[in-house]
């Protein structure tokens, strides 16, 4: 695969955006920011979030979306590489953010769902409503893991739904092209979950024992991150220890393309053909740009 570095000394990058313009943003999870990347490889901050920003992506009104997962890292170097280690005891809890491009204002949309406490959003995707799926992470403890959970939520504050709860570690969403699905990647189980749309920011029920239909599960040990979706319907998840991307068929069919980093994070389409695909590689702290061998599925919004 054509691949060429765009820029590096990111601190732990996650989340791009292809902008209109064709610079990149995306989030540094341990810096605390988001950071605008133009194509010559020249990084401006774009605002100071706190906590952790893991996902972001453009609303139907402009601004950006962020699920920040609070901080829910310590920070461990091996040998040079970055690698997010445990929650700290200081971690109280993550928010959805949104942060106005003309203004300059950083609010706080969510931070909490049915007076429950949000643990660690990690990932989002809007759908063509202008509504947006989340993924909250959960976080580890001294005794194991807080569980997390998929959400549906409302720009205007107004909506906020627990649709899939007690989920081990979810992380990339994704919608399938005609939004009848919904993809979630869990980490620790490196497996591909499909979840059918019953209506507009509802799930259907779940089958059987099962939250939702398995796609793929990763043989030996693999691990999944975020994921963006080609236009063809093919999922393409970031994947670590087996560093790439994984491109997996509803039929759960799967193909590899290897990067040059043990943690690879995630994964986003641009450019006039959509055929640009960035990607995160996070322990190295560095982006990449590759001629993607099929189109990515076009965003709903963008900016």
């Amino acid at each position: 695969m054509d691949m060429q570095l765009v820029a590096e000394g990111f601190q732990f990058p996650e989340g791009p955006i292809a902008m209109n313009d064709g610079s990149v943003i995306l989030t540094e999870i341990k810096a605390q920011r988001l950071t605008r990347v133009t194509p010559d490889g020249k990084k401006t901050t774009v605002v100071e979030t706190g906590g952790g920003p893991n996902g972001a992506a453009i609303g139907p009104d402009g601004a950006i979306y962020i699920t920040n997962n609070g901080g829910a890292f310590e920070w461990l170097d091996n040998g040079g590489l970055t690698i997010p280690g445990p929650t700290p005891a200081s971690h109280t809890g993550g928010s959805i953010q949104r942060f106005d491009l003309a203004t300059g204002k950083l609010t706080t949309l969510y931070d909490t769902c049915d007076g429950r406490k949000l643990i660690g959003p990690n990932d989002l995707v809007f759908d063509k409503s202008g509504g947006f799926w989340f993924s909250d992470h959960g976080c580890s403890t001294p005794e194991g893991r807080k569980f997390g959970a998929l959400y549906y939520a409302k720009i205007d504050g107004s909506h906020i739904s627990r649709q899939r709860d007690h989920l081990i570690s979810p992380n990339g969403v994704g919608l399938s092209p005609d939004e009848k699905v919904v993809y979630l990647a869990d980490t620790n189980l490196g497996r591909l979950w499909a979840f059918d749309v019953a209506e507009t920011g509802v799930l259907g029920p779940a089958p059987g024992f099962a939250p939702g239909r398995v796609i793929a599960n990763m043989p030996g040990y693999q691990l999944f991150d975020s994921l963006a979706v080609e236009a063809s319907g093919k999922v393409c998840v970031a994947t670590i220890i087996n560093g790439g991307i994984t491109a997996i068929d509803p039929d759960g069919s799967c193909e590899h393309f290897a990067f040059p980093d043990l943690i690879v994070t995630n994964i986003c389409f641009g450019g006039a053909d959509l055929r640009d695909a960035w990607v995160t590689c996070s322990a190295t702290g560095k982006l990449f740009k590759a001629r993607w061998p099929r189109p990515g599925l076009k965003l709903n919004f963008n900016a």
